[in-house]
């Protein structure tokens, strides 16, 4: 089993959601986290400096970890707008460039997933700012249809990432499907608007999803961490990443990216058609 490493960017400032909600939801919950128990002061102590230094992102450091690691990690950047995801097209564009340059993927986190003119868009907005031919989607909030995986290949992405679930990649049309096996929030926040889960209770949970899909046959594990989240104003978020980097390390799995995996399917895909 491959593990397949990736990170959402859904925030990049502060002040870039001034005209939404995003901001007193976020302290909102912020404080419900803190009553429960589930953080501490001092993250909340973090939560407000970050606030005031008006930073939403910790795409350099997750960088630096990341490389530091030898992890082959995958970034989805947003190039629209929608459902919280209110940066400029200026910024998508530095951090496209920087990610680049420190040798990492990258991919769209995509906003429309039923209207093809939309979706085209999305994809030649970013063609234009990467300067990439070829590059994959996971949709925001994983948002989906049963036409979207169409629509994404006919637009020309060549894989997407937005199916959750522990299964194995499929190919629909000329598009590779790479269902998402684990992702922070869903075990951390666990059927909850909030965190209720402490670093032993998900460690443990994702001890279980590794074991079933290792006994199931996945050939690639799909690996979701969001960038805003290795922080010490998220402690049992950065916690879990740094261990689940070391765990899998020392258990000897391989580490790969979607467009290798793609390579290596496709290579696959064609020897069974002969």
């Amino acid at each position: 089993m491959k593990i397949i490493v990736s990170h959402d960017v859904d925030h990049i400032t502060v002040l870039e959601h001034k005209k939404d909600l995003i901001i007193p939801k976020f302290a909102i919950r912020s404080f419900i986290e803190l009553s429960l128990g589930y953080i501490s002061i001092s993250e909340i102590k973090c939560r407000f400096k970050d606030f005031w230094d008006n930073k939403w992102n910790n795409i350099e450091e997750l960088i630096s970890f990341d490389k530091k690691s030898n992890i082959p990690a995958t970034f989805f950047i947003g190039v629209s707008n929608g459902r919280g995801l209110s940066y400029s097209i200026k910024d998508a564009k530095f951090w496209i460039n920087k990610i680049r340059e420190e040798g990492f993927k990258i991919g769209v986190h995509g906003i429309a997933y039923d209207n093809f003119n939309e979706i085209k868009s999305e994809f030649e907005t970013f063609k234009k700012i990467s300067g990439l031919e070829k590059f994959g989607i996971r949709m925001h909030y994983l948002m989906k249809k049963n036409e979207t995986f169409e629509l994404l290949s006919k637009a020309g992405y060549i894989y997407d990432s937005s199916m959750y679930g522990i299964k194995n990649p499929i190919k629909i049309e000329n598009l590779w499907e790479f269902p998402l096996c684990i992702m922070d929030g869903y075990i951390i926040y666990k059927n909850s608007h909030y965190q209720n889960q402490s670093i032993n209770q998900v460690k443990k949970s994702t001890k279980i999803i590794l074991e079933e899909a290792y006994n199931k046959g996945i050939n690639y594990f799909t690996i979701l961490f969001h960038d805003r989240y290795f922080s010490d104003s998220f402690k049992t978020w950065k916690e879990w990443y740094i261990w689940l980097i070391e765990y899998l390390k020392k258990n000897r799995f391989e580490f790969i990216d979607f467009e290798n995996a793609m390579d290596e399917l496709n290579m696959f895909y064609k020897d069974e058609k002969k």
